[in-house]
């Protein structure tokens, strides 16, 4: 089954250029577009796209109210990827925290454009792990985020545990993870599944980002 795709953006052109670079992949199928984040949630309950590709700037209902909309109110929603002009912006580190599953620039070449979407749905890698540590560096609690530090501590991740969720910072995928501690992938994926639980966090960005607010990772 190929990967669908709703196309969220209020500029024709950025969403004819992805779609026209999706399309072009037999795996992938876009099955709608949308102008605005304020429609968003219709189309998703319509069309069950697999992933939204949302820009976070959009002039009724931007990518970061529109990502909270879609988790709070559709049931098992589509993985979000925040499409975006600058990858040092604030609104995607906001839009990361709300819940987007990861981001991807405009400008990007069309082989990134289609890793990032292969990528952000089959959820065993975390996308651009670099900028993602560099947004939290910059917009980031610099672990003094007592929510998440609190959050950390009740979760009560064993050694193992931790050691996954460090190597999930860094950007490994299940596979890496495996062949660095000398374990199965299913084992791995049966770690990450509880960490997750416990931190009470949708994937592995979510993970990570909570890691790195409380301070059990650095995003140095």
């Amino acid at each position: 089954m190929p990967v669908t795709v709703l196309l969220v953006d209020d500029e024709p052109l950025v969403r004819a250029g992805l779609r026209a670079v999706l399309e072009a992949q037999p795996d992938i199928e876009v099955v709608g577009e949308a102008a605005d984040g304020a429609a968003v949630i219709p189309l998703v309950r319509q069309l069950r796209p697999d992933v939204v590709a949302m820009d976070v700037r959009m002039p009724l209902l931007d990518g970061i109210e529109a990502t909270r909309a879609v988790l709070r109110t559709v049931q098992e929603p589509p993985k979000i990827l925040v499409v975006t002009t600058f990858e040092n912006d604030e609104y995607v580190y906001e839009a990361l925290r709300a819940g987007a599953d990861g981001f991807l620039l405009k400008r990007a070449r069309p082989a990134e454009i289609v890793q990032a979407v292969r990528l952000v749905a089959e959820g065993e890698s975390l996308l651009f792990p670099a900028s993602l540590r560099r947004l939290a560096a910059e917009f980031g609690d610099g672990g003094g985020n007592r929510a998440a530090r609190e959050a950390l501590e009740r979760a009560r991740l064993t050694g193992r545990e931790g050691e996954v969720l460090r190597l999930m910072a860094r950007g490994l995928s299940n596979a890496e993870i495996a062949a660095r501690l000398v374990v199965g992938t299913e084992t791995v994926k049966s770690h990450v599944s509880s960490v997750l639980a416990k931190l009470g966090a949708r994937d592995r960005t979510q993970a990570v980002i909570a890691a790195y607010e409380s301070g059990f990772v650095t995003p140095g």
